[in-house]
């Protein structure tokens, strides 16, 4: 019987994960829901279905005999779609709800990694703007971070008093993003590191480093994003390197979860802050990142399928042989629209996409959809991410940077220092 696997999702992340599915030698038919116009090239569309509804997920996985069921963003994680799943029987990677908190609520996350024993910035929780204004003291840059999801997007890096109002007022007056409390984190300084790291529920098994660019601009300028571009592997971090990482800090997060009775089936994100004192978690995801999962998985050379398929099995990495990865470096630029992050335009006819070819090239797309005469045009935010393939970094970002030139639509943004300066 022919393997189903239904992707969830509609993102850039999403499509990288069908591409690497695609080159699994199972040869596993491939569902994306909602999906976009990219994703259509290389899966079956499913459209009309929330992903956000455990119920209707289901039904879905039912409908295509899905043997496994892969889901890319967060929040169906949160509401628990792969609880239903589970109970109904279905293949799933991704956590439960339980377990997904982490990245729902920035303050159990806290919770978590204090009873874990993992390194993480000093903070406070608070639900009135005075409150908060009292818990940073004077002492900038403070960083405030909304507590349920947003996107990517709630972490506001305040350098006085008067940023740390208005975002305090954004966020606890105006509740952007729904959120009803702030986190107050100390602001570490050193570089980032994203860390992905595949688990079965007791067991963290680490992908290659990676590093993302969360701000809008050059030089780390403008507002946070979802993601900008990426690179990996970081050259600062080598395979042993990231296992020890792993052994601190996603090892004892699982462990933590499995003894509260939620053990953790996924992929276990960690954003990191590498100071002059060690890591620092600066966050956990629940899911894979955007834009790194579209720097790692191009380099990923076992078989996704399979480890998809073992994190699904209490224990099921334990007979994983090690990772085999391509050796060459992968840099990845994402394209945004106008008025990316706080807006975005839709309906820009995107050109150039044609252009692109060869094994060492990669286009993911995120916001893209067809009009009524088939053309591929921007339907948000994030539209498009290029990755390329190098013997290096510095030939992986020539690369990435020629194919990201050679598409155009109307009010194209992106950065021009992805991978400038690769932390060493």
């Amino acid at each position: 019987m022919a393997d189903v696997v239904l992707v969830l999702g509609a993102g850039a992340r999403e499509h990288a994960l069908v591409q690497a599915l695609a080159r699994s030698p199972r040869a596993p038919e491939l569902i994306c829901s909602p999906g976009n116009a990219g994703i259509a090239a290389d899966a079956r569309v499913v459209v009309g279905v929330d992903p956000d509804d455990p119920a209707a997920v289901v039904a879905l996985a039912a409908s295509v005999d899905a043997s496994l069921v892969v889901i890319g963003p967060e929040a169906p994680l949160v509401a628990g779609v792969a609880d239903a799943l589970r109970a109904a029987g279905v293949r799933c990677f991704g956590p439960d709800a339980g377990a997904a908190r982490l990245e729902g609520s920035k303050a159990f996350c806290k919770e978590v990694m204090g009873a874990a024993g993992v390194a993480t910035a000093a903070y406070q929780v608070v639900s009135e703007v005075e409150a908060g204004m009292a818990a940073i003291g004077g002492s900038y840059p403070a960083v405030l971070k909304a507590d349920g999801l947003a996107a990517g997007k709630g972490v506001v890096i305040a350098d006085d008093s008067g940023v740390a109002r208005a975002a305090l007022e954004d966020l606890l007056v105006a509740h952007r993003y729904g959120t009803e409390r702030v986190v107050i984190e100390e602001h570490l300084t050193g570089y980032e590191l994203s860390l992905l790291a595949l688990c079965d529920g007791e067991r963290a098994l680490p992908l290659a480093s990676a590093q993302d660019f969360k701000r809008i601009g050059d030089g780390d300028r403008g507002p946070n994003t979802g993601g900008m571009g990426s690179y990996s592997p970081v050259p600062a971090v080598d395979d042993e390197y990231a296992a020890r990482i792993c052994a601190a800090v996603h090892q004892p997060v699982i462990d933590e979860l499995a003894r509260r009775g939620t053990p953790f089936s996924g992929v276990l994100y960690a954003g990191l802050m590498m100071t002059a004192e060690g890591p620092r978690v600066i966050e956990f995801n629940v899911r894979f990142g955007d834009p790194e999962t579209q720097a790692i998985l191009p380099r990923l050379r076992t078989d996704l399928l399979e480890l998809l398929e073992a994190c699904t099995v209490p224990g099921g990495l334990s007979g994983v042989a090690p990772l085999r990865w391509d050796p060459r470096a992968a840099v990845t630029v994402v394209l945004a629209s106008a008025g990316y992050p706080e807006s975005s335009c839709t309906g820009d006819v995107i050109a150039g996409l044609d252009r692109i070819a060869g094994d060492d090239l990669f286009v993911t797309h995120a916001g893209t959809a067809l009009d009524a005469d088939g053309d591929v045009v921007t339907a948000g935010g994030r539209v498009l991410s290029v990755t390329a393939l190098g013997d290096d970094i510095a030939a992986a970002r020539v690369g990435a940077y020629a194919a990201a030139d050679m598409i155009s639509f109307d009010g194209k943004q992106l950065r021009h220092d992805i991978a400038a300066s690769p932390s060493r």
